[in-house]
């Protein structure tokens, strides 16, 4: 998908890219996982990463797109559903619903209104769901309406929206009906939500085949304000009026002075060069247009920065005119909220418009024949730097051209983790093991679009050994259909595909719109939404298949749709490190040659237009135009802060800290958090741990394989994994609210699980054997992990520059960024070639340092640095205790062991040995990193507060609202940046300025240093308009009070207990945030013109740091 804001962007298991409307960067916290990679082996979507960023890791993620969505198809955290009865042993239960809660949700299947027909009714009892499908009898809109007992309400409504062509015309039209609309008059009704409201998403995104608008709200009067401005935004949006919109939203033409050259600007026109720089990005984009040679999927929805240009102002509004007539609608509701409220204001909406019979079939999308009587080969280059001679393989199938059974379907994702859902399964393994590249590409299994498809290679791949990736592919694959699945993986992989959907877990994100894309995978294509829900039917009929003929089922479907599939291409993408310069040299040629065509009055128009445009762009909306916009008022605020229950026991018998959250529900599941301390590791060290904790998950034990352990991971638990957390802790006698040195911190490596209550046993079981027995001795697999996080780091940097362009600036002001930045940032590439090169050249050594890493943590200090966060309802407390007991007393070391150190009075042995490092690295450079890339991420940062220094919750609301006015206007709508945010961090007193897929350098920088003055004459103007600063409020307030799942709930209030911020102080907090005044406002503004210390870190490429004038220091990177 591709959207509106700015994405994390990252390749999706589709074989299409996914982005969305607006996923602000989110600000460093003082807590922060930086280890065990968080790489996920299908490279999930955008939605998906940040859905499941701070949800419990697990040990595989299958993709169950059809069934679940994009966010179901997460096996980490809870959302804790499950279901009303199971068809096996897995004792996951939905929360029984009280009776008359039961009644009155089914009673909401039954209301109708007389503006709608009543098509069916259904209950998804799998989820305890209670569904009935309107038809919109003026204009033939479905609308399905979703009741459950959940009040993060859910809504959206999905065109289909198949484009012909790569102008990226649905793209463009998604960014731009959310710039005015008819009710609502503002330029960007979407930013005035941003602003001021308590969603919990808010957002658009456009798939290959479709345009989807979601909306989520856990106060009702907000939800219904969020509901009336999408569907104003996409019935009547100014765009279709107003060629300006296409212009700053796709692409235009820009000229201020006659003499100089035309370039091109636009936002989507920005972001597609973003995607297009991307190796990775590439060779999706190959893969899938080579696979759908005839149909939609074919060009690219997003846009190809070479033909977005072409996109004129009568196709973009020829394309609205034709897709996004509510007969081409499926409008989508979920909640406690009543149906009837739900289909009045959708007639009031739709009632205005008449059928239209065309608009449903013009927007059918075509089945893809499987035309190819022999398999392809293609070969494409990429834009490469001097030091990438690797080449990059993708094998790619289509696999239906006419839809798939309920059973296929299940069958067919129980395949995908067979073969390549965690590193044990088969294909992975085979890939990874031969030493053939560095990483794997393609993912498997795609599903979720019309006609599925799958894909799978590697990159890092020496040239002579691009034929060997294939051949390896095919060997593996005939080999399994020959052989079959050993009993045990087949049951592995089907207990963490039942688990994944009976867990139903969705992160920190609206399960009510997992639900939705889920149901809207079949209910796009004409099929019954409801039905691409349930998974009982199939499941058993699978199950029932197995227990028949074994893994016959998945031999057969690798025989049919893999290896006697001639629908096959192999895209193999060549470096080239000329690219990027002959990309440049094109543009600025084409340019050009229009420019010397165009007459003396051409060029005058132009530059008129330009400077209209930026007129505009920077023009205010009247407080007339900006009050149409509905809005919360301060007191429909809850005053009070979130807080989760805990207990803390400090256990006397085992010598381990106890914390416990009893919840209301966890259906039947405990999430189950292990920590242990790293102070006495060396931080020279530290890099090692993020490879052991993936030896941990991944490397087997003494007496069990790889294979073998992943297989104990699968069958009786929800997953497994491994990480490192960095916990700032306040030193005692802290003053409240006070800005601390980052010398006081926690490090623990935590194992994190989950299993049913009555498999916490075995859970535990796996934990002390992947914490004690480990087999590190694995030199190959060692070589594996390196290269493939060193060739993550290398993708990551083109694609995701801001971030390491953050982490650069954080590091040169305190220890903890420092640290950070060393472990995961910029430096970290470096630091992974160079162990790298140890584990290959120098493994005993190397083995040793492992070994002593290990026995450091396993010391006698064990115990006292331990502590256990268990997260689960009452009866899963009582029923995993015995479990519990048996885990400590197991553990090593004694509880009369020596003791760690109190890191609340003393300061932690990493942070002083950072602060030395920092103290010889000498003074503060700005620095520029040389990647190939046709965009830049630019960075500034310095000193807000000084350490010491008191900040008010109202710094929070105060730069929050500095990012969605002054910088999204200046670096995104005006410089046409894809994004510009900030972040700041009101315990370590640090602020960033960063941008994302920016086409300006020096000109953000500018924008950068205008910002101190902006914020000031915004404050003016909050002083004689309350109700600005009450939108800011209540915004602030909504970032705070995201709904989180059952696991979530128990880790952040770990965190906030061993941070050792007491709850008092986060109330205080929040009244400060909503007692926020214009001279706080004025007190940010005042710090940010005397920012203390600024320095500039931007990734781009060579070209872009020769234009722009700035001194930096240079290196080269890639």
């Amino acid at each position: 998908m591709c959207a509106l804001f700015l994405s994390v962007s990252a390749q999706t298991s589709r074989s299409y890219a996914l982005s969305f409307a607006y996923a602000p960067f989110k600000s460093a916290t003082a807590t922060r996982a930086f280890s065990s990679e968080q790489r996920k082996k299908h490279a999930l979507s955008a939605l998906r990463r940040q859905c499941a960023a701070d949800a419990c890791p697990s040990g595989g993620s299958p993709r169950l797109g059809r069934i679940l969505g994009n966010f179901g198809r997460s096996n980490s955290g809870a959302f804790g559903l499950g279901r009303l009865a199971s068809t096996s042993g897995m004792s996951i239960t939905r929360p029984a619903t009280l009776a008359p809660l039961e009644l009155e949700l089914k009673s909401q299947m039954d209301v109708t209104h007389d503006a709608f027909e009543l098509v069916r009714k259904d209950v998804v009892e799998e989820y305890g769901a209670y569904c009935s499908l309107y038809r919109h009898v003026r204009t033939g809109a479905e609308v399905l309406s979703v009741s459950a007992d959940d009040d993060n309400k859910v809504f959206g409504i999905t065109f289909r929206t198949p484009p012909n062509d790569s102008t990226g015309v649905p793209h463009v039209l998604e960014h731009s009906v959310l710039c005015g609309s008819r009710k609502y008059p503002t330029k960007e009704p979407f930013v005035e939500l941003i602003k001021g409201s308590l969603n919990t998403f808010l957002n658009a995104f456009t798939y290959p085949d479709r345009t989807c608008y979601p909306v989520a709200s856990q106060n009702t009067k907000d939800f219904y304000n969020l509901v009336n401005v999408y569907l104003d935004a996409v019935l009547h949006p100014r765009c279709v009026s107003d060629p300006m919109v296409l212009a700053q939203e796709g692409w235009h033409l820009e000229l201020e002075d006659k003499d100089e050259p035309l370039t091109y600007k636009g936002v989507v026109y920005n972001e597609m060069k973003g995607v297009y720089s991307s190796s990775d990005s590439l060779l999706t984009r190959e893969s899938m247009r080579s696979l759908f040679p005839d149909t939609t999927y074919g060009v690219d929805s997003g846009g190809d920065p070479a033909i977005i240009p072409t996109l004129s102002f009568e196709a973009f509004r020829t394309f609205h005119e034709k897709f996004y007539h509510p007969g081409n609608s499926r409008i989508f509701f979920y909640g406690d909220d009543l149906v009837e409220d739900r289909l009045r204001i959708i007639d009031e909406y739709l009632s205005e418009f008449e059928a239209s019979p065309t608009s449903k079939l013009g927007s059918m999308v075509n089945w893809q024949k499987k035309i190819f009587e022999k398999p392809r080969k293609e070969i494409h280059p990429y834009p490469a730097g001097a030091d990438q001679p690797e080449h990059m393989v993708n094998v790619n199938w289509l696999l239906n051209d006419a839809p798939f059974t309920a059973f296929d379907e299940l069958a067919l994702n129980l395949l995908d983790h067979l073969l390549v859902g965690t590193s044990s399964s088969t294909l992975y393994k085979a890939l990874m093991e031969s030493g053939l590249g560095d990483a794997i590409t393609g993912g498997g299994l795609s599903d979720e679009l019309l006609q599925g498809t799958f894909s799978i290679g590697l990159k890092g791949i020496q040239p002579e050994n691009v034929e060997a990736v294939e051949k390896l592919v095919f060997d593996v694959l005939k080999k399994a259909a020959e052989e079959g699945f050993a009993e045990d993986d087949i049951a592995a992989s089907m207990n963490t595909v039942e688990f994944t959907l009976r867990e139903f877990n969705t992160g920190s994100f609206p399960k009510g719109l997992s639900f939705m894309l889920g149901a809207m995978s079949k209910w796009i294509y004409e099929a019954d939404p409801t039905e691409a829900l349930k998974f009982e039917q199939p499941l058993a009929e699978l199950k029932a298949s197995i227990a028949a003929s074994g893994s016959k089922v998945f031999q057969e479907l690798i025989q049919k749709l893999l290896i006697e599939n001639t629908h096959r291409v192999t895209i193999e993408m060549v470096p080239s490190k000329t690219m990027e310069d002959e990309q440049v040299k094109e543009e600025q040629s084409r340019l050009k040659k229009i420019k010397d065509l165009l007459s003396e009055e051409e060029v005058e128009g132009i530059m008129e237009t330009t400077k209209e445009l930026k007129r505009l762009q920077a023009a205010e909306d009247s407080p007339e135009s900006v009050a149409t916009i509905p809005s919360l008022e301060l007191e429909d605020l809850d005053r009070k802060t979130k807080e989760y229950p805990i207990e803390v026991d400090d256990d006397d018998v085992s010598g381990v800290k106890i914390i416990r959250h009893e919840l209301s529900s966890t259906s039947g599941i405990a999430y189950v958090d292990f920590g242990v301390d790293l102070s006495s590791v060396p931080l020279s060290d530290a890099p090692l741990l993020s490879l052991l904790t993936r030896l941990m998950i991944e490397a087997g034990t003494t007496d069990l394989t790889d294979v073998e352990l992943s297989r104990k991971i699968g069958t009786h638990t929800g997953g497994i994994n491994a990480n490192i957390a960095k916990i700032s802790v306040e030193p005692e006698g802290t003053e409240e609210f006070a800005v601390v040195d980052g010398m006081h911190m926690m490090t623990k490596m935590f194992i994190r699980g989950k299993s049913t209550a009555d498999n916490c046993g075995e859970l535990f079981d796996l934990m002390t054997l992947i914490l004690t027995d480990t087999d590190l001795d694995v030199q190959k697999k060692v070589i594996e992990i390196l290269k493939e996080k060193r060739s993550g780091i290398e993708s990551n940097i083109q694609g995701a520059g801001h971030s390491y362009a953050n982490m650069r600036i954080q590091s040169r002001y305190g220890v903890s960024g420092h640290i950070e930045e060393a472990l995961s940032g910029i430096s970290s590439l470096d630091i992974t070639k160079e162990l790298l090169a140890q584990a290959e050249d120098s493994w005993p050594a190397f083995l040793s340092r492992l070994e002593s890493l290990r026995a450091n943590i396993l010391s006698s200090s064990l115990r006292s640095g331990a502590l256990l966060n268990l997260t689960g309802d009452k009866k899963v407390m009582l029923t995993i205790k015995p479990s519990v007991d048996t885990f400590l007393g197991g553990l090593p070391g004694s509880p009369d062991g020596e003791k760690v150190q109190n890191f609340y009075k003393v300061q932690h042995p990493w942070a002083i040995q950072a602060a030395a490092e920092m103290k010889a690295a000498g003074p503060l450079e700005d620095e520029g990193f040389i990647v190939p890339t046709q965009v830049s991420y630019v960075g500034k940062g310095g000193r807000l507060y000084d350490i010491g220094d008191k900040v008010s919750g109202a710094a929070m609301v105060a730069s929050r609202y500095l990012r969605n006015t002054y910088l999204w206007d200046q670096v995104r709508v005006i410089g046409g940046a894809y994004g510009g945010f900030c972040t700041f961090d009101p315990k370590s007193g640090l602020f960033t300025f960063l941008s994302y897929r920016d086409p300006n350098l020096a000109t953000t920088i500018d924008a950068y240093d205008g910002a101190g003055d902006a914020l000031a004459e915004a404050a003016e103007e909050i002083a004689d308009r309350p109700e600005v600063l009450a939108k800011a409020i209540i915004g602030m307030v909504g970032d705070l009070d995201g709904a989180l799942s059952a696991d979530q709930k128990g880790w952040v209030s770990m965190q906030r207990y061993l941070g050792g911020e007491a709850p008092e102080t986060r109330q205080a907090r929040r009244d400060q945030i909503l007692e926020t005044t214009a001279e706080d406002f004025r007190d940010f503004a005042r710090r940010l013109k005397e920012l203390k210390d600024p320095s500039v870190a931007v990734v781009s490429s060579k070209g872009q740091f020769e234009a722009s004038g700035k001194v930096l220091k240079l290196t080269e990177l890639l």
